[in-house]
């Protein structure tokens, strides 16, 4: 009779196990990916392109017409892929932190999928504007440049220009880590400087540094939280 009991029970066992093992594993994955797309992004933008030395308008909307493919691919992956692999990663990590930090892990998600909900919703604006200027271009370059003017408020706001939110959800996500020692003390206090840099970030006079450290500093938090959780967690 036991073991037939046992034999009702285990399956069961083995299921909810497995599911929050492959679930780990997601989040591990997802946030290399987003390391990945981090890397790839600043390389792209900063090296590549070099927009940040692109001050004049009509150069800038030259730069889009001239890259309009590799522009549209990157902010597909750097906004729109990251978004939804972000949704994966937040999942995951209240899956594994909700037990010793359920209202903190609640808050720090919610922050989570907002800010993938924006990076996505920023990457979908730039394209059809990047798509836009091109299309204008070709018939008045002045107007097709003020356009662009136009709509980079909108993006930066959404997802580019501040990391508020960002930083908000890696703030709480690494205070849970530490009131539950899971991960590694050095990750999660690198989270909590990625955190306040990203708050930082809505203050004017320190926007663009803000910015640039929560970036870099970022990229690293996704590597290590990544190596972190594939290690911990249980085969499938």
């Amino acid at each position: 009779m036991a073991s037939t009991s046992r034999l009702a029970v285990e399956p069961e066992t083995r299921a909810r196990t497995f599911g929050v093992g492959g679930l780990h594993r997601a989040g591990g994955i997802a946030a290399l990916v987003e390391a990945a797309l981090y890397l790839t992004a600043i390389v792209y933008f900063l090296v590549v392109l070099d927009f940040a030395s692109v001050t004049d308008p009509a150069q800038m909307a030259r730069l889009l017409v001239d890259n309009q493919t590799g522009l549209y691919v990157m902010n597909l992956l750097s906004y729109v892929v990251f978004g939804a692999v972000l949704v994966v990663l937040a999942l995951a990590l209240y899956d594994r932190l909700k037990a010793d930090a359920p209202v903190t892990m609640q808050v720090a998600t919610a922050f989570g999928l907002i800010w993938a909900g924006l990076v996505i919703a920023s990457g979908m604006i730039a394209n059809i504007g990047v798509s836009a200027v091109v299309g204008l271009y070709g018939t008045d370059p002045a107007q097709a440049a003020t356009l662009w003017q136009t709509l980079t408020p909108v993006v930066d706001g959404l997802g580019g220009g501040n990391e508020v939110v960002g930083g908000v959800w890696t703030l709480l996500v690494s205070v849970a880590a530490l009131r539950a020692s899971a991960f590694h003390r050095a990750v999660n206090y690198l989270g909590i400087v990625v955190g306040a840099a990203g708050i930082l970030s809505a203050i004017p006079a320190l926007g663009e540094v803000g910015g640039g450290v929560f970036g870099l500093t970022q990229l690293v938090w996704f590597a290590a939280l990544g190596v972190l959780m594939l290690r911990e967690s249980p085969r499938t």
